[in-house]
């Protein structure tokens, strides 16, 4: 993962949020991933809680309810994905039980609203130039080019590295 015992650091906060936030390919799927599989944790998408291209900013309180106050309680999280293909919320709902750890993915995961409930937030920093290349590099980016500069200017509203407990190089 990085030069930093990012596992050590994990298991030695309160809480079993995990989260990892940062711009658009700034790699933070791939590395909440490895840190998931090291933690033998659960990891969770807030791709599944954005409205659409313009939902960022209210997937957080949806964060907060569905998966961030319930884990905290020792309860399961329950959220409804969005379905980007219809562009709906779905109706079915889905499930993650307690664990001593879940990882939440995703720009917006450690949004000041999540930091109540998180044990561990980390922010992956990664120069604009290199988000730039991963992105056009990736399979899903003719369909999220268009939506770029509507992506851009809510993360640019809502993110921040301030309050991350680890800002790692990405």
């Amino acid at each position: 993962m990085t030069g930093v015992d990012v596992v050590g650091f994990v298991k030695s906060r309160p809480g079993p949020l995990v989260t990892v936030d940062g711009y658009s390919g700034a790699g933070k799927t791939s590395f909440a991933a490895e840190l998931g599989t090291a933690l033998d944790a659960p990891v969770l998408s807030m791709e599944e809680l954005y409205a659409g291209w313009a939902g960022l900013a209210a997937a957080v309180p949806l964060a907060v309810e569905w998966i961030a106050a319930p884990l905290a309680a020792g309860r399961p999280a329950r959220w409804r994905p969005w379905d980007w293909l219809r562009n709906v919320r779905s109706e079915a709902w889905r499930e993650q039980a307690p664990a001593p750890f879940v990882v939440l993915e995703g720009c917006g995961a450690g949004a000041a609203a999540l930091r109540p409930f998180t044990g561990t937030a980390i922010w992956l920093d990664c120069p604009p130039d290199e988000r730039d290349r991963r992105l056009r590099a990736r399979e899903d980016w003719a369909g999220y080019a268009r939506y770029r500069e509507i992506w851009i200017a809510q993360e640019q509203g809502l993110l921040s590295s301030a309050g991350a407990d680890l800002v790692l190089p990405a």
